[in-house]
């Protein structure tokens, strides 16, 4: 079953379970799949999926941090409860020392010296390890070792 299809089933069990927030954050997901269907025409591959979800995550995690700011307490908890519901399809996210020696990994073999490099490094993680850790992380701990 692809993932566009679980998120799909859970909608309906979210349904039938009267779990309003859970099915209208899932909805909000599949919106946001049928919108890049429509605009891309395309069929989205689990990838695909996974990226949409990643950025779902990184606009409410945006989100929470203004509503934090601005004392806006109710709404605060709305956003973190769907990062909760849309972390649980996301992969499993390296530790910190995983993504450390795949790091060190890649500037071996891109030849990465300084921070010139980065750009090389960048590409190279994004393209093996993009599913497994987030953009930030990445970008932070390639600055710590070149620099």
């Amino acid at each position: 079953m692809t993932l566009r299809n679980q998120i799909k089933e859970d909608i309906k069990t979210a349904m039938k379970a009267k779990d309003t927030a859970r099915r209208d954050a899932l909805r909000l997901l599949d919106s946001a799949m049928k919108q890049i269907e429509v605009d891309e025409r395309k069929t989205l591959s689990d990838d695909d999926v996974i990226a949409i979800i990643a950025k779902q995550v990184k606009q409410r995690h945006d989100s929470a941090t203004q509503y934090r700011d601005a004392g806006r307490d109710d709404l605060l908890e709305k956003e973190l409860a769907e990062i909760a519901i849309f972390e649980t399809y996301l992969p499993q996210q390296l530790s910190d020392d995983a993504l450390r020696r795949a790091l060190e990994e890649i500037i071996a073999q891109t030849g990465a010296q300084s921070m010139k490099d980065m750009g090389k490094v960048m590409g190279a993680a994004k393209k093996s390890i993009g599913n497994v850790a987030d953009g930030r992380r990445i970008n932070e701990c390639v600055k710590a070792l070149l620099g």
